[in-house]
């Protein structure tokens, strides 16, 4: 379910301040700044000044939640822009992500990445992906380290990313405390219906990635008229049209881009405008 604060736009909440409600009682903010693809580094051995001015930009243009990941090699800027930001700790939503490929020590993981950080919580802490357990049994005792993350206070919502039915399931059945959040891939080519009906079943929020492949990776293709269409409708970019597609499903849109006017032109015109009537065609080529 998604909450807001009013804005002066229409009664509709500001680009930051829409929220999900998640199934822990705690709020996910629905629009997130990602720090993979573009802001990824090969390593983290070299401090990539960039990375914290465009990601303290995101946050004063009006991003509040913040997707990072071990795997990005880039918290340690994550957590500078973070400090060299105005905005209050408690105002931002901060995201990473449990190494999903190898089998890791979660709770050693997990210090890393604070100490990587230099924070005391973070908001939202993810198992990046199922691929790094054998078996059931090992995906269900991943899983009670999370917990455990989560007792403690250092992360205030736990979630997975890129898992599917069958992985959920398995945690389900030992579970103490189900995911909050299943970070995957959705857009338009990618619709996922029987994964998404699920996880809206079991009441696990849906933060979606790769948000902007039909415009980017896979143009032109059947829906770029109907994004050029409805850009002009609305008085928007297509990019615009992209997000609402996610956020007006209630699925939470994670995009990124290093360009100052693209992140205030996001947060300036996305709360104008609604899509729901605007139905896309199921349109799943993968």
């Amino acid at each position: 379910m998604s909450t807001s604060k009013s804005s002066a736009l229409g009664g509709m909440p500001k680009a930051g301040e829409a929220v999900l409600k998640l199934n822990d009682g705690n709020n996910m903010p629905m629009l997130g700044y990602g720090l993979g693809t573009v802001l990824h580094k090969r390593s983290r051995d070299q401090k990539n000044e960039v990375i914290v001015t465009t990601t303290k930009l995101a946050i004063e243009h009006g991003f509040r939640h913040l997707d990072g990941a071990e795997l990005y090699n880039n918290e340690i800027e994550l957590g500078d822009a973070v400090r060299a930001s105005p905005i209050p700790r408690s105002d931002l939503f901060i995201v990473t992500k449990l190494c999903g490929t190898e089998k890791r020590d979660v709770m050693a993981e997990f210090e890393g990445s604070l100490s990587r950080l230099g924070l005391d919580y973070v908001d939202l802490y993810l198992v990046h992906a199922p691929y790094m357990a054998d078996n059931a049994k090992d995906l269900q005792y991943v899983w009670s380290q999370m917990e455990e993350i989560k007792i403690s206070g250092r992360a205030k919502s736990i979630g997975v990313s890129n898992f599917l039915q069958e992985h959920i399931e398995i945690i389900l059945e030992a579970a103490k405390i189900p995911p909050a959040v299943n970070s995957i891939e959705y857009h338009p080519y990618l619709q996922r219906g029987p994964l998404i009906n699920f996880l809206k079943s079991q009441n696990i929020a849906i933060s979606a990635y790769s948000t902007l492949t039909a415009l980017t990776e896979d143009a032109p293709g059947p829906v770029n008229e109907l994004y050029t269409q409805l850009a002009r409708k609305h008085d928007v970019s297509e990019t615009d049209i992209a997000l609402r597609w996610c956020l007006d499903q209630n699925i939470a849109a994670i995009t990124t881009t290093r360009k100052g006017n693209r992140l205030k032109a996001l947060c300036e015109k996305l709360p104008t405008f609604k899509l729901t009537k605007d139905r896309f065609p199921p349109e799943d080529r993968r």
